[in-house]
């Protein structure tokens, strides 16, 4: 029977309606569309859903398909007066852009938490962009050539011979296939060690001088070693978190018994203290970088302190411990590094660097004047708001262009000439001081032509440093040039008909580094991603710390760093 025309039929016209469940509408029928479940899902027991298919016009014109009721054919048979815009273009004329490598480092997201609460930090948001790659093999990590030299472990044979034997919750785990832990130690000779040192040539203090201190320690520092290995490890394997947290927990126990039993004056000749200190605090480093590190900062303070008055009251001029004075060194370091984001107060002042010792140390990457100059940049940067009189101003900007002159001038020495990774590091913090010094003190901004010079400088040596491979010692000068990129200007230089952009530039330099440095990546990335975002939200409201009289009132590095960079690890 023929089909009636529309003008024959009588009665109402029955349409398909648009809020239909799926079913129906997989089966072409008419879905009366009671809620929850509409009759015909309910009779036949069928799960009732009204999915939401979105369609994008420019995907279905790209396929050369009809999007919707506009189509090039028209229900009356002739053809429709506005075909796509791709039936306009023959193939010879059409462009193809090229598609640009998207990495998975690559993206910076936000979330709801970003709007809602602008002055926190989500780190485990950046954790999961990729920062961290873990190895799914639970292999480990092969260390690449132009790292240091391995330490031979046959010279220290007695010390894996001393560790002790794992209790026995460890054996519940099956990635630990070794009688003990051992191959904790052997990690962190192996992988550690090599990570906490630009050097090319020499190797780091953590081996040189720690190593030959365990011949004769107690198993707290053996167990705060190892829980070190074990944290770092667990990076690329998440099992080894728990087996570190175990060793941690020790290790603690150990040290908090000895303080209590010793006490604090005895406990701070020894060198063993500061030495089992310095490991756990590395651990918390590594682990999330949070407050808990600065405990073990400030505990450490207390103790170099006791020891500094035993010393001037005894009028000792012994020559320090080796492992002391390393230890002394890295928490002044830690200190003096982190504090130059928040510009809170200096524990470990001048008094702890020489001005005039420019030979570059093996594990700050830098020389100990530079970190002096940078604790002055920090102390002085405290007074700047609190300048009432004339003088006083003056006086600011007397000691302000002094510490510019010293970081121009300064040349940084190296006992090994072909070291040139080390002394590419050296550099990269000097120019990170000078970028520093006009932020924190000048009032200087992303758009300043002098930042904007020093950033494109470190973000060029960041570059060639990521080509050779060697990527120690980035942390802290790979921050100030991320948080003072001018967000109207992202490119940073051109390489013929490639530019190359400053933003992917530090997400590829830091997830390279979650692989190879100790510092904790995914907490500086997190920062850094704050600050862009609080930039370019500012940059749409059309608000500017430009317009702001730095010599009163917040500059650029208080307004946009300094609040969200508490308790920092930039070493």
């Amino acid at each position: 029977m023929p089909r009636k025309k529309a003008a024959d039929r009588v009665g109402p016209v029955k349409t398909r309606s648009r809020s239909g469940c799926k079913e129906c509408r997989a089966s072409r029928v008419r879905c009366d569309t009671q809620k929850p479940v509409c009759t015909r899902c309910r009779d036949k027991g069928l799960a009732c859903s009204t999915q939401l298919v979105l369609k994008w016009e420019s995907e279905f014109v790209s396929r050369g398909l009809a999007f919707g009721r506009a189509g090039i054919w028209s229900k009356s048979g002739s053809q429709s007066k506005t075909p796509p815009p791709s039936a306009s273009l023959s193939h010879d004329d059409q462009e193809w852009c090229d598609i640009p490598v998207v990495e998975s480092w690559g993206f910076v997201n936000s979330r709801i938490s970003t709007f809602e609460q602008p002055d926190q930090v989500n780190v485990a948001c950046d954790e999961l962009n990729a920062v961290v790659v873990r190895d799914k093999g639970g292999r480990g990590l092969e260390v690449r050539p132009s790292w240091p030299a391995l330490v031979d472990l046959s010279n220290y044979e007695p010390i894996l011979q001393q560790l002790p034997q794992p209790t026995a919750s460890l054996s519940l785990f099956p990635n630990v296939a070794e009688p003990n832990q051992g191959h904790l130690f052997e990690y962190y000779l192996r992988q550690v060690c090599p990570r906490t040192t630009a050097s090319s040539k020499l190797s780091s203090p953590f081996a040189s001088t720690i190593l030959p201190f365990c011949l004769s320690a107690s198993p707290i520092l053996f167990k705060a070693i190892q829980a070190l290995g074990a944290c770092h490890w667990s990076r690329f394997d998440s099992t080894y978190g728990v087996i570190g947290l175990h060793l941690k927990s020790e290790a603690l126990r150990g040290l908090r018994h000895r303080l209590a039993t010793e006490g604090i004056l005895s406990c701070s000749t020894d060198p063993e203290i500061l030495a089992i200190m310095m490991m756990l605090c590395l651990y918390e480093i590594v682990d999330n970088c949070d407050e808990r590190w600065t405990i073990h900062l400030k505990g450490a303070k207390e103790l170099i302190r006791f020891r500094r008055q035993q010393v001037t009251l005894s009028k000792s001029h012994s020559s320090r411990n080796p492992v002391s004075a390393f230890a002394e060194l890295f928490f002044a370091f830690q200190d003096v590094m982190g504090r130059t984001a928040c510009g809170e107060e200096v524990l470990f002042g001048s008094d702890y660097w020489q001005e005039n010792e420019r030979n570059i140390d093996l594990w700050m990457g830098c020389s100990p004047e530079l970190v002096s100059i940078l604790s002055s940049i920090t102390e002085l940067s405290r007074t700047r708001r609190q300048l009432a009189s004339d003088s006083a101003r003056a006086a600011f900007s007397l000691r302000a262009a002094s510490l510019g002159r010293k970081l121009e001038n300064l040349v940084q020495e190296i006992s090994e000439d072909d070291d040139k990774t080390l002394r590419s590091a050296a550099e990269l913090k000097r120019l990170a001081a000078v970028l520093y010094l006009h932020c924190a003190l000048y009032g200087a901004s992303p758009s300043t032509p002098l930042v904007v010079g020093y950033v494109r400088r470190i973000l060029r040596l960041v570059s060639d440093l990521l080509d050779s491979g060697s990527l120690v010692s980035m942390t802290w000068p790979l921050f100030v040039a991320a948080v003072e990129l001018d967000p109207i200007q992202d490119e940073v230089w051109s390489n013929g008909e490639t530019a190359v952009h400053g933003r992917p530039l530090v997400l590829r330099a830091l997830a390279a580094m979650a692989e190879s440095s100790v510092s904790n990546v995914a907490r500086t990335r997190a920062v850094i991603v704050k600050v862009w975002q609080a930039r370019d939200s500012d940059i749409l409201k059309g608000a500017s710390t430009d317009a702001l009289d730095h010599t009163t009132s917040c500059n650029d590095w208080e307004w946009y760093v300094a609040p969200i960079s508490t308790a920092m690890s930039l070493a």
